[in-house]
């Protein structure tokens, strides 16, 4: 079985906890209890295959943003996270998105990247049009989902993408045949 190792980022409070616990654990975290680093396992099967996830869900608090160069560069896969109740958010996925490729020294579509709307639960606090979020995909050649973590809508659907851009990009290598050795033994 393959693993990769994931990573969520985006500002402070947009939700990037909720949608990893929701992920992982299958519960809504009710209250905001702002992270510095949580690390978390699962295995899902994606097109009948399994794959093992290491879901790094990281600090969106200023103080800790110095932390995103080590995860980026240990990262395969990002999840970044944005609130459809704050547009204000959508700049540091920009900011996010630029420096992943900075770092990882891909050209924009290399590198897998799924972009994430949090809060679709909250229609009324909207600040995020859907027209926005289609000029940004487009421009940016990358995948939007809009989600709700307290309603677990489309959830799944952006870790399972993830994988297969993973799938894609960093293909299981095949494992050479196994030599069979004779061995001598000196008595």
């Amino acid at each position: 079985m393959i693993g990769y190792k994931v990573v969520v980022l985006g500002a402070g409070g947009v939700g990037k906890s909720a949608l990893t616990v929701r992920f992982i654990q299958d519960i809504f975290l009710e209250n905001y209890d702002p992270t510095i680093e949580e690390a978390y396992r699962r295995t899902i099967s994606v097109d009948g295959e399994l794959t093992s996830l290491e879901v790094l869900d990281t600090a969106g608090a200023e103080q800790f943003t110095s932390l995103n160069e080590v995860y980026i560069k240990a990262g395969k896969g990002f999840v970044l996270v944005f609130s459809l109740t704050q547009e204000a958010s959508l700049k540091e996925v920009d900011n996010l998105r630029k420096q992943i490729y900075r770092i990882k020294g891909g050209e924009q579509g290399s590198i897998p990247i799924v972009v994430v709307g949090t809060k679709l639960d909250l229609m009324n606090e909207r600040e995020v049009h859907r027209n926005t979020i289609q000029t940004l995909a487009m421009r940016w050649n990358l995948p939007f989902y809009e989600t709700s973590s307290k309603k677990n809508w489309h959830i799944s659907e952006v870790f399972e993408d993830l994988v297969r851009r993973m799938r894609k990009r960093y293909p299981p290598e095949q494992a050479p045949a196994r030599k069979r050795r004779s061995y001598c033994t000196i008595m």
